[in-house]
């Protein structure tokens, strides 16, 4: 799988190349005053690190991150609070606001523009209890008595069934002839519903990130007038209204006054204040802060690297190894990087890995360097339903290829017998074990071979699959001389370095055979890399000259651009008569 990262704003800034010397001091380029970072800077509307102000984090938040001793990056120098203006709402009228205010508020990516106030919670029935003074003697006790029947089921004098809780708690006390009352639905009364293993931890997992990624804080305004009533040492004034919500309004609304806002939010507050002589709706200055698991990780890199360097723009996901393939300016930077993609992706990535060479030898494996996470290059990756357990380190893998291996197997069907001449762990192989008849899948790697078996047994596909330890040519030539080859209606090969190499081991596979007979020639899929100017009719060249013939329908596309001028092809033909009989 291919991640990408979201398109950089048109306004980039950097910071100032750092010395690489020492670890330390990469850490010491985030020591930036203020006035540095948000005063000689024009940043683009939205959350920025080149704007706000740092605040040194209380020990309770900076324990969340569990830094190690070998970690490069001090994430609380990403910490940025910024002022916003708020309007503080009753929560029931929350989201019918929010609709009316639609273009006046924060829309900052990532950050509701609903906030909670912690402290103000209360359940909306006894908000009435509290809310009006002016109430009759038979109001209060009509209240009272609801209110007893929320908390205990029944009111005095009241006949009324006791509540779910209640009443299983007096069926635990109450006794039988036998001991304690047998009740069957006795546990499920006031059990809520239980959450799946999966649902658990995606809510956890978003709980634990809404923790991490802002904190909204309401900045309180001291009551001018009470404190010249009462003196300076008065603190209150303060009463609470009930339970509210803050609707976050645009940051270029933090200075304004109410005779400045925009109409809709100025049309707002007037109603509110025909309604009732005591407002309840509340324009209120608040402190939001922005943590470091709230930038992406495009932000981070693009703080940290020096000016002028490309920002590493993608990486491979291959279980849970991010791959990456880093630029020569970017090694002496390739631990801070891997540190970045790691803290960005996880759980999902626990593994970052660098290309150190090209591949070079007859196993396709690929020289990897390990920069973060654990040392473990055996994963397990899901493709077309399937799981395949890969070993990068001895074995070839590309998640890019999936859409083109899909492709491939919707060109099969239930009658066809498949023949992978390059099949390695298996992802072509037993994907369409699960579509035909029969599969003979061959790879030269041991390993690969070993672990194709697994893969096998794995997705229980190893009573429709035959697996082979063979050299390319060894294996064309023993299937198609034997009895299978009548069988086998489509030959895959899939190694884009050599495999056209590969096609001169068709010529005369039907040479003793008898050619009066009625022969079903396979349909064959190889692929090939090519820099020419005409990808395409160069490819088609090296098939002809391969097979020796001239005369070869071919059907050719294009898979994708592996490199700059360096296209991977899949050319597609049936094996010509000629070249069966040579």
């Amino acid at each position: 799988m291919l991640t990408k990262l979201n398109s950089l704003p048109s306004t980039v800034f950097f910071f100032n190349k750092p010395s690489l010397s020492k670890s330390t001091t990469i850490v010491s380029l985030f020591s930036t005053t203020n006035s540095s970072l948000n005063l000689t800077q024009t940043s683009p509307y939205g959350p920025s690190l080149h704007k706000g102000t740092t605040s040194p984090l209380p020990n309770t938040l900076s324990q969340n991150h569990d830094q190690g001793e070998d970690e490069i990056i001090n994430v609380l120098q990403f910490t940025r609070v910024f002022h916003v203006a708020a309007l503080r709402v009753p929560s029931k009228d929350c989201f019918i606001l929010e609709s009316r205010l639609r273009g006046h508020l924060l829309n900052w990516p990532r950050i509701r523009n609903i906030a909670r106030v912690p402290g103000d919670e209360i359940d909306d029935d006894v908000i009435p209890l509290l809310d009006n003074p002016n109430k009759t003697n038979e109001e209060e006790e009509g209240i009272t008595v609801s209110l007893n029947r929320r908390m205990k089921g029944k009111a005095e004098r009241d006949g009324e069934r006791l509540s779910p809780v209640l009443y299983r708690e007096k069926l635990v006390k109450s006794f039988n002839s036998r001991g304690f009352v047998s009740f069957r639905n006795l546990a499920r009364i006031s059990r809520p519903r239980r959450r799946k293993g999966k649902e658990i931890m995606q809510w956890k997992r978003r709980e634990e990130e809404r923790k991490d990624i802002v904190v909204v804080e309401v900045v309180e305004v001291e009551e001018e007038e009470m404190r010249g009533l009462l003196g300076e040492g008065f603190t209150g004034g303060k009463k609470w209204k009930g339970s509210t919500r803050l609707l976050l309004l645009d940051e270029r609304l933090v200075d304004k006054g109410v005779e400045e806002l925009p109409l809709a939010i100025q049309a707002i507050l007037n109603e509110d204040t025909k309604d009732s002589m005591r407002p309840s709706f509340e324009l209120v200055r608040c402190k939001l802060t922005l943590f470091y698991d709230y930038w992406q990780m495009n932000e981070i890199l693009e703080a940290m690297l020096p000016n002028g360097m490309i920002i590493p723009s993608a990486f491979e996901t291959v279980g849970h190894i991010a791959h990456l393939n880093l630029r020569d300016e970017h090694i002496p930077y390739k631990k801070l990087i891997a540190k970045v993609v790691l803290d960005k992706n996880k759980p999902k990535i626990q593994t970052v890995v660098n290309k150190i060479d090209v591949i070079h030898n007859d196993y396709r494996t690929m020289e990897l360097e390990i920069l973060a996470g654990n040392h473990s290059l055996v994963t397990t990756v899901v493709e077309n339903g399937l799981r395949f357990n890969v070993d990068l380190a001895a074995v070839y893998w590309n998640s890019r290829l999936a859409t083109e291996r899909r492709r491939i197997l919707d060109g099969f069907n239930h009658k066809d017998v498949v023949c992978d001449v390059f099949s390695g762990v298996g992802p072509i192989a037993l994907s369409a074990a699960k579509i035909v008849k029969r599969v003979y899948a061959n790879d030269l790697n041991p390993h690969a071979v070993d672990y194709l078996e697994r893969n096998c047994v794995l997705n229980k596909l190893e009573r429709k699959i035959e697996v082979y330890n063979m050299d390319g040519r060894r294996f064309i030539n023993a299937m198609f001389t034997s009895e299978k080859a009548q069988s086998i209606t489509h030959v895959i090969m899939n190694l884009p370095n050599d495999a056209a190499e590969y096609l001169d081991a068709f010529r005369g596979v039907y040479r003793d055979r008898p050619n009066n007979r009625e022969f079903s020639f396979p349909m064959i899929h190889v692929y090939g890399f090519s820099k020419a100017r005409d990808p395409e009719f160069d490819f088609h060249e090296r098939i002809r000259i391969a097979l020796s013939e001239v005369a070869v329908n071919v059907e050719m596309r294009k898979v994708r651009l592996v490199a700059p001028g360096k296209w991977m092809l899949c050319a597609s033909f049936i094996l010509p008569a000629s070249v069966a009989f040579a």
